[in-house]
């Protein structure tokens, strides 16, 4: 990914780019505040650079920020009321090429240990989408990382809402 980023940067192209990069699909995979989080990337000379938004977005907001970008209409109701990324933009472009970081592991090792982790992963069906059970993947994958004895914590689902004052 920063290799591709480093390359457009680099090109004519940079200076009327933008670049997302959004996980597809967070349906679940806990973490500390919602089960349904994502992680959002976004690279163009028109970024605010150093700056924390504390906006509530969804992939619909992601693509009715394309669409603007674009100057493309909404394709459906859900985009059409999605708030836009509009404050993680800037008028004024930087366009100081990226330069994407070495790997600092090597890509192509291979986790050989066995345990009951690895056990329990060769069971599962990866040969299509959802064939395996949300937790018991997720559990794989949280302790694979924070440690085998660790407890992953419950999935939180939250809804997002949003309070509008309004004039009496």
């Amino acid at each position: 990914m920063g290799k591709i980023v480093e390359h457009i940067s680099n090109s004519d192209l940079w200076a009327s780019s933008a670049i997302f990069i959004l996980e597809d699909d967070a349906q679940n995979g806990p973490d500390h505040v919602d089960a349904h989080r994502s992680v959002l990337l976004v690279a163009s000379p028109y970024i605010k650079r150093g700056s924390v938004i504390h906006e509530m977005y969804s992939t619909s907001s992601v693509l009715r920020t394309m669409e603007l970008i674009l100057g493309l209409p909404p394709m459906s109701q859900y985009d059409a009321a999605a708030s836009s990324l509009w404050q993680c933009f800037t008028a004024s472009p930087t366009l100081t090429p990226y330069k994407a970081l070495p790997n600092q592991i090597d890509l192509n090792a291979m986790n050989t240990e066995k345990n009951e982790l690895s056990e329990q992963s060769e069971h599962f069906d990866l040969s299509e989408e959802d064939a395996i059970p949300d937790n018991a993947f997720s559990e794989v994958i949280w302790k694979t990382v924070k440690g085998i004895g660790s407890e992953m914590p419950a999935p939180k689902r939250s809804a997002f809402v949003r309070m509008v004052e309004t004039e009496e």
